[in-house]
């Protein structure tokens, strides 16, 4: 078996490559992100293209390369979601049977009362889905006067809280959300208790870089758990570590700015020595462009990704493999500001991997943690199958 020292797993946040064969059953029409990126004077991915994103099977958009230098596949959600939280676990082996709640129409009486008296009895506003920069501007006046909590959802499995870090202090705000996390549990589990702090007066707020998520612990052993249990290293880069509850990583570097950011951090951790996975997520893809249904910036985000890939690929070492996927799809040319339930890409690419082997299409983004699992010989329990015999380089 070739050598296999480090693995580099990006998620791409949304970058789905065409519609779902259930996306219906989620709310979905026609959609493919990575075909509405292509419709952009933006878009310049050379090194994508190498690696052989055109080339995957039904992504319907794009020129393929000639001879891809990297393995490649198209793989479908099993999870009975379309979220950062499902995707994100399914990619590390866990297969959710069950859709985590949602509530389009606001949360129960009841909940928001435990909330309120966990929360020093504040006033809760809002509780509705809402956009998260819309809220703050239609509530951020009574959350002045009140001193209350902005409380909303989404499309997704969350719950959000949003107030002024004038009149609740971020560290105040995280405890508020460790306490929405203990009551949000059993048939109230939504994926993830998200704060978001802003700062300004009206009209003008802003929310800050403090976000923070607090997410469901795993319901099942990942590929995480199970490098750890070899005693190998598992550094988290971006939300990665909020995703999973902080199981299963043994450091964790959070993203401050931006993709470029999260990359930059990348680039640095690959200078190091360890023995293990880097895990990665760029969450700019969704939160900044896609669910804004911002074209050109997710086309223009894309390029700038691609140019930083290109300076990692030149400076990986022989024992090195890079894997890049996506949680779920954000279609920028879709109708609405939710999710979009797609196929994501699997690009493999390193010394000891294969070129240019279109691997089709597989049933479960779980493929990914069997095979990384695989890679280290450590033992994972899961419903994907490794790739792992049929990516190898003899």
């Amino acid at each position: 078996m070739a050598s296999i020292k480090r693995v580099f797993l990006i998620v791409l946040d949304s970058f789905g490559i065409g519609c779902a064969p259930d996306a219906a059953d989620f709310g979905d029409g026609r959609c493919n992100t990575l075909a509405s990126l292509t419709t952009s004077p933006e878009l310049h991915a050379p090194n994508l293209t190498k690696l052989g994103l055109f080339n995957i099977d039904g992504v319907g958009c794009g020129t393929p390369a000639d001879s891809p230098i990297g393995t490649f596949a198209r793989l479908r959600e099993l999870s009975r979601g379309k979220d950062t939280t499902i995707g994100h676990w399914e990619i590390a082996g866990i297969v959710s049977e069950q859709p985590m709640p949602t509530y389009p129409n606001g949360f129960p009486t009841e909940i928001l009362e435990r909330l309120s008296a966990a929360c020093d009895g504040k006033k809760i506003l809002c509780n509705k889905p809402y956009s998260g920069t819309q809220v703050i501007h239609d509530y951020g006046r009574e959350q002045e006067e009140t001193g209350g909590l902005i409380v909303y959802t989404s499309a997704d499995s969350v719950l959000q809280i949003a107030a002024n870090e004038a009149d609740v202090p971020v560290e105040r705000l995280y405890d508020y959300c460790r306490a929405a996390r203990e009551i949000m549990q059993g048939e109230h589990g939504v994926g993830r208790i998200i704060a978001r702090p802003y700062v300004g007066s009206y009209p003008n707020y802003e929310r800050t870089a403090h976000r923070h998520d607090f997410s469901l612990d795993p319901t099942d052993e990942t590929m995480m758990d199970a490098l750890m249990r070899q005693g190998h290293e598992v550094i988290a880069v971006g939300k990665i570590s909020d995703i999973f509850a902080g199981r299963g990583v043994t450091r964790s570097t959070g993203v401050n700015e931006n993709n470029a950011d999260g990359m930059e951090k990348t680039l640095r951790i690959q200078q190091e020595d360890f023995t293990g996975l880097c895990f990665v997520n760029l969450v700019d893809f969704d939160m900044t462009y896609g669910h804004r249904r911002d074209i050109a910036g997710y086309a223009r985000a894309t390029t700038e990704f691609d140019v930083q890939l290109g300076t990692f690929m030149e400076h990986m070492r022989e024992d090195d493999v890079l894997m890049i996927t996506a949680d779920h799809g954000c279609d920028p040319g879709a109708p609405g500001t939710d999710h979009t339930r797609e196929y994501v890409p699997l690009l493999v690419y390193g010394a000891p991997i294969r070129q240019g082997l279109n691997l089709g299409t597989y049933p479960t983004f779980a493929m990914i943690g069997a095979t990384v699992a695989d890679m280290f010989g450590a033992g994972l329990t899961t419903k994907g199958e490794s790739l792992l015999p049929r990516i190898l380089a003899h």
